[in-house]
């Protein structure tokens, strides 16, 4: 444990004690009303860093900074080691001290944290394009077909298939959305058994989904299911839509 308890500080607030450290400071705290205060603001800085509104770090800034780091003059070595007595650090400087492995610390994970979610947002967002392209090819090749149903609570299901493409377009189109929270669930039906083609979400009534793999599937239904869809349909079908 340190020999001060004064520089436990950071380290607490970080939750990067012991805990022997913990038991020790936590004693410590309720003495010392400057270290409690200082404990606040640290604990307030570091709910401020770690906002989800940070940006993510410039991609050059760790270059930037060793760069600069390596055009600063440095202190010229001392000739021999000058003995100081030992004393107490000011509080502004127990401060700083904290406060700088509370940004390092908290810094770096919101870096990690908000470069994992631009990975996400650009990996979803390709996938949408995908789509859209994939989607944008099928409605428009040249042995298009087009069929329409409509659901027995109102509303129609419209599927578009190409078989240059072997695939199609599954568009559900709904007067209104199912009641209690349940949900729209598309299905393609191909040897007699049926496959989920796409869960809508509650209050949800319209919907489009490619389908690969349209070559053997006969018919294309519509049913309500409980929140997150159904491996199997648990109700009468809406819409039972032929294909072949």
């Amino acid at each position: 444990m340190s020999a001060d308890i004064h520089a436990l500080l950071g380290a607490y607030v970080l939750d990067a004690v012991d805990d022997i450290e913990r038991a020790a400071f936590e004693r410590h705290l309720r003495e010392c009303a400057e270290c409690r205060e200082e404990t606040d603001d640290l604990r307030s800085a570091a709910a401020r860093l770690a906002d989800g509104t940070w940006s993510v770090p410039p991609p050059r800034l760790r270059e930037n900074v060793l760069a600069t780091i390596t055009a600063t003059r440095q202190l010229p070595p001392v000739s021999a080691p000058v003995p100081v007595p030992a004393r107490r650090p000011a509080p502004g400087w127990r401060r700083l001290t904290a406060a700088a492995a509370v940004v390092l610390a908290v810094g770096g994970s919101v870096a990690v944290v908000q470069e994992q979610r631009v990975r996400r947002e650009h990996t979803a967002a390709v996938t949408a394009q995908a789509a859209e392209a994939r989607i944008k090819a099928v409605l428009t090749a040249p042995d298009l077909t087009v069929r329409e149903q409509t659901l027995s609570n109102g509303g129609r299901v419209t599927v578009a298939m190409s078989p240059l493409h072997n695939a199609g377009v599954i568009m559900l189109a709904a007067d209104s959305a199912p009641s209690a929270g349940r949900v729209y669930q598309l299905w393609t039906v191909a040897g007699g058994i049926p496959a989920s083609a796409g869960v809508l979400v509650p209050g949800q009534t319209a919907y489009a989904q490619i389908v690969e793999g349209m070559s053997g599937v006969s018919d294309v239904g519509v049913t309500v299911e409980p929140p997150n869809g159904s491996a199997q349909p648990t109700t009468t079908m809406l819409a039972d839509l032929k294909l072949t």
